[in-house]
């Protein structure tokens, strides 16, 4: 049965790893949810963050064929109950004045804050697991959604495990 998985890499910081990785990915089919890439404490890495449906076997799979690759250093997939997933969302509402208390109380319930107010739009700044986010849209969305970005998952395996030691 697919369902969402997260599969995490470190990898050379070089340009084009991103071209490659993603090219690798795209070529047998799959389809990437969700990326999110940034350096390391060490510049010459980077870690990317990969959020996509697929079952077990698929997942094995893709990451016995992404350690082939050279310049990836370690891949592990990230198990919900064992990591830490967050995203990064920006939404703009259109603004009347007779739903602001409202909009405003349903940003209390999720711990949202307003990052922009003007007379007739409000932009939303939320984190939280890609759960809470996709349920904040989904209660936002009688309030006339007129745009929303979202960062894609970043994630760290929770305690001692790091990727590099590609602990289980």
């Amino acid at each position: 049965m697919e369902k969402l998985k997260y599969i995490s890499m470190l990898v050379s910081n070089n340009s084009g790893v991103l071209t490659r990785i993603s090219g690798l990915i795209s070529r047998r089919g799959y389809n990437i949810e969700s990326l999110s890439v940034c350096k390391t404490a060490d510049d010459n890495f980077s870690r990317m963050t990969i959020s996509m449906y697929g079952d077990d076997s698929m997942i094995t799979q893709l990451k016995s064929q992404l350690t082939k690759q050279e310049e990836v250093t370690a891949v592990t997939e990230l198990l919900e109950e064992q990591s830490v997933l967050r995203e990064l969302l920006l939404i703009k509402v259109q603004l009347e004045a007779c739903k602001r208390t409202e909009i405003l109380e349903i940003c209390a319930i999720f711990n949202a804050k307003v990052s922009d107010l003007s007379k007739h739009s409000m932009v939303l700044e939320l984190t939280g697991k890609p759960s809470k986010i996709d349920a904040f849209i989904d209660v936002l969305r009688p309030y006339d959604i007129i745009e929303l970005a979202r960062s894609g998952v970043s994630a760290l395996h929770r305690g001692q495990c790091v990727i590099k030691s590609l602990c289980k």
